[in-house]
């Protein structure tokens, strides 16, 4: 059980990261001179929900917010114009207690994940992989729903799936999901090995949640979109099961089918899209430059929620 209140929407996320908060929790920025990140990192604060600290070459950070016309001298600056020394001090600062999640500026994700995972210097992390988790509207229904990997694994193995899957149902009971539905997703509801391996992949990862691999969950596949999603395409397949047509969580089987799915969301059905990479003690807010200005906002607000709740 999460012991949280469901949080029906986006609205009700940022509601949830500023319940109870006496000072808002530091945001690193790394690479700050980006006016998308600062307009998110300002809004938040004006929220409530976050205190910016700026990372980067601060000449060329000032100059960018003053063209977005935001007054940045309330937050810390951190001279530090170069990738590599930017993203270690992110890291640092989170290491040493004095930032509470780390988030992307002008810098590549890459960049920033191989800092985050290094293991001498980088943020200390369970045994599980690193990806990434957006909670997003459903256009279907309204309800607020989760998927993921969109933007971290490649290519990920079973086990990765695994690891995968235990670190989007932490996000979904700190969102208070007492008992996710998830939509383990294929072209196909039909295992057909060895020509399209994730509908095994599925039904296996549907087989280990029935001995309880994964707690209290409720994990079904291969399922097609349609038939996760609606429940009258449910019925018309008759495609039973505690998942089918009403899931919460929807898990693809590569990063392509992820980014395509999640660009659909938000290119073709206009969903804000919250976005942050876990699986570390660090939320890590990582917006693609596709990404509207609401969709970071929420990124940071999905992040300060589970800095708050989990501590990852």
């Amino acid at each position: 059980m999460s012991g949280f209140e469901p949080i029906e929407n986006l609205e009700g996320l940022v509601r949830a990261a500023l319940a109870g908060v006496d000072r808002p929790p530091r945001v690193a920025i790394a690479r700050s001179a980006e006016g998308h990140v600062l307009r998110a990192g300002v809004q938040a604060f004006e929220r409530g929900m976050a205190e910016p600290v700026l990372i980067g070459d601060q000449e060329g950070t000032a100059r960018v917010a003053a063209g977005c016309g935001l007054d940045i001298s309330r937050f810390r600056a951190v001279e530090m114009p170069d990738d590599q020394g930017a993203v270690a001090e992110a890291v640092r600062l989170f290491r040493e207690g004095e930032v509470r999640f780390i988030m992307k500026g002008m810098v590549s994700t890459a960049t920033l994940l191989k800092a985050v995972l290094n293991k001498e210097t980088g943020v200390p992390h369970p045994s599980r992989v690193l990806s990434l988790v957006a909670a997003f509207e459903s256009p279907v229904d309204g309800r607020l729903m989760l998927m993921t990997d969109a933007g971290v694994n490649i290519r990920p193995t079973l086990q990765r799936k695994a690891d995968i899957l235990r670190n989007v149902l932490d996000v979904a009971r700190a969102l208070g999901m007492e008992r996710p539905r998830v939509a383990v997703l294929a072209a196909t509801e039909k295992i057909n090995y060895p020509a399209m391996p994730s509908t095994l992949d599925a039904d296996i990862l549907t087989k280990m949640a029935r001995k309880g691999e994964f707690g209290e969950a409720d994990i079904q596949g291969p399922l097609s979109l349609d038939l996760a999603m609606s429940p009258q395409v449910a019925a018309s397949k008759r495609c039973g099961g505690p998942v089918a047509g009403r899931a919460d969580i929807l898990l693809t089987p590569d990063i392509e089918s992820g980014n395509i799915l999640y660009k659909s969301l938000s290119t073709l059905c206009g969903c804000v899209m919250a976005s942050v990479v876990v699986g570390s003690q660090a939320p890590v807010v990582v917006p693609s430059r596709g990404d509207s200005d609401a969709s970071k906002f929420h990124s940071i607000a999905l992040a300060s929620l589970l800095a708050q709740r989990t501590g990852a």
